[in-house]
């Protein structure tokens, strides 16, 4: 049985997390995570007396190690810890960095609970744009450099299929998305290829936005927006983005 619980609680809202992450939040007398993830499940499951009695724990940006062992320590001493992340707890998540540093902790069993990713929630608030193969791939640089970005977006632009862009924009990163669309018209793709914005999928201010792969450069986006872009096969219907599966012939 697992003393420490990897969670994805997905967007954040209750509607959206599984009864897998319910049942372990249940489960444990202590749940960590980022200041922002912990403010966002305590307001979801306000009504939740179970959860809302326990102990919780947060730190802020840049923090995760640091999350991980301690919550591998208090796992490892016994007890029931939930360490939570939004999306899914295997993508862009904590489940890497608690899996390596585990074998300190021989006492911390281990369990992956997994949750709906950003790629999958936004998809369903755009229509269909990630019905056949498709990328997924991050623009914050603060673990990968900029050109190993590069390198991806121009071999995407390659591979004609729809790719999904997390962390599209931050303060300290204003003309990353800009430069992807750069990137991807100077590989040949058109201006007018069919894009759309999932923004705050699942919390306040949740909205679809539909454009062009042109319009991406001066697009109002932020963290919490994943951008979608399409393939050749892609496009726009009744304010969708559908990317045919390959049925309707």
């Amino acid at each position: 049985m697992a003393n420490l619980y990897v969670i994805g609680m997905g967007p954040g809202s209750r509607e959206d997390m599984t009864l897998r992450a319910l049942d372990a939040l249940k489960k444990s007398d202590l749940i960590i995570g980022y200041t922002a993830y912990i403010e966002l499940l305590k307001k979801s499951l306000a009504d939740d007396d179970i959860i809302m009695s326990k102990e919780y724990y947060s730190t802020g940006m840049t923090r995760e190690t640091d999350r991980c062992r301690y919550a591998l320590e208090k796992a490892d001493s016994g007890v029931v810890t939930s360490l939570i992340c939004s999306g899914d707890s295997g993508i862009y998540g904590m489940a890497s960095p608690v899996l390596e540093l585990a074998g300190d902790y021989p006492s911390a069993r281990v369990e992956i609970i997994p949750g709906v990713t950003a790629a999958s929630s936004g998809s369903a608030l755009t229509g269909a744009p990630l019905s056949h193969d498709f990328a997924v791939i991050s623009l914050s640089d603060r673990l990968t450099p900029w050109e190993l970005i590069e390198k991806r977006i121009r071999l995407l632009a390659a591979a004609d299929m729809p790719i999904a862009v997390y962390n599209p924009r931050s303060k300290g990163r204003p003309d990353y998305l800009a430069k992807m669309a750069d990137i991807l018209m100077e590989e040949g793709l058109p201006m007018d290829r069919p894009c759309a914005l999932a923004i705050h999928v699942g919390r306040e201010g949740q909205r679809s936005v539909i454009t062009s792969l042109g319009e991406l450069k001066a697009a109002d986006v932020d963290m919490q927006t994943v951008v979608f872009i399409g393939s050749s096969a892609t496009y726009v219907s009744t304010d969708k983005l559908i990317t045919p599966r390959g049925y309707i012939k």
